[in-house]
């Protein structure tokens, strides 16, 4: 199932789910639905928490009224998880981006944190800062977790899994070369796409087969897949586990393939009026604007 955050009428974010046809938002809440879906919690952060899994299943079976359905044409998505606790990010685990960067694979994954406040919607601008210099793209593979995880196994990881979806984790490059490390240049305001759902994982046949591609202003930049992570979706969360817990709802962004502004001559850096879009097949295709920060 899909699962998506969206504005109702009164400018709330709203849970909710599309139909199978894909073409359609479900609103648990109106009228003439099931009585124990309307009393549902109203975030899909809460939605995690429950399960998605077994809503999904109760969702599929269950019948909702004509009036319940919108049009995904006329919704204003949000990104499915508005206010993450954390975004785990793996740096440098892709063997096309390091052959690119002339580096050999790292012998542990290297981690960082983006805070859940960076995390913008579908069609939401990354505001770029005219003080933050180059800023670069980087599309990936999100994995959502969907019950703590602690010291878990390589073995045990996959039973933390809610659901997969596209990240774009925009990073200013020279703040990241300048501190030699990524806290500021990864927690710009903006600076994390994310959406349009939260897919579950039967819908993905192997999360470690996905293509990943990003065009920034109708250029493809990044073609790649997630068969050439260095550490896979296992390793990451039994690795980042070990570090720190993994909550329900925070996501892991396991990574981004070559391509990234600086491999190109001249560097694709961001700049004011470009558009992004990054497309995974199941996970649907995230647009991104990119506008000037104005002055507070």
């Amino acid at each position: 199932m899909r699962f998506v955050s969206f504005y109702g009428e009164g400018g709330e974010v709203l849970p909710g789910f599309l139909t199978p046809e894909g073409d359609q938002v479900v609103n648990v809440f109106a009228a003439g639905g099931p009585s124990w879906a309307a009393d549902l919690p109203h975030t899909l952060q809460a939605w995690v928490e429950i399960g998605l899994a077994d809503l999904a299943l109760r969702l599929a079976d269950a019948v909702f009224p004509r009036g319940s359905r919108l049009p995904l044409s006329s919704v204003r998505l949000a990104a499915p998880l508005p206010r993450p606790g954390k975004v785990v990010g793996a740096a440098f685990n892709f063997h096309d981006a390091l052959k690119e960067r002339n580096m050999p694979p790292p012998e542990a994954p290297v981690i960082f944190v983006k805070s859940g406040r960076t995390v913008i919607g579908p069609d939401d601008a990354v505001h770029l800062q005219p003080d933050v210099g180059n800023v670069t793209y980087e599309a990936e593979l999100g994995v959502v977790i969907g019950r703590q995880a602690l010291r878990v196994s390589r073995e045990e990881a996959m039973h933390h899994v809610a659901g997969y979806v596209i990240v774009n984790d925009v990073s200013a490059s020279d703040m990241v070369r300048a501190d030699k490390g990524f806290v500021r240049g990864k927690n710009q305001p903006t600076f994390c796409p994310l959406g349009p759902w939260v897919v579950t994982p039967e819908h993905i046949v192997d999360p470690h087969d996905v293509r990943i591609t990003l065009h920034l202003d109708e250029v493809l930049r990044q073609n790649g897949s997630t068969a050439d992570l260095v550490f896979d979706i296992p390793a990451l969360i039994a690795f980042i586990s070990n570090q720190m817990p993994l909550d329900p709802g925070d996501i892991i962004a396991t990574g981004t393939p070559a391509g990234v502004a600086a491999s190109h001559s001249p560097p694709a850096w961001l700049q004011p009026g470009g558009m992004m879009r990054v497309s995974l097949p199941g996970l649907g295709t995230l647009h991104t604007p990119i506008v000037k920060a104005h002055s507070s």
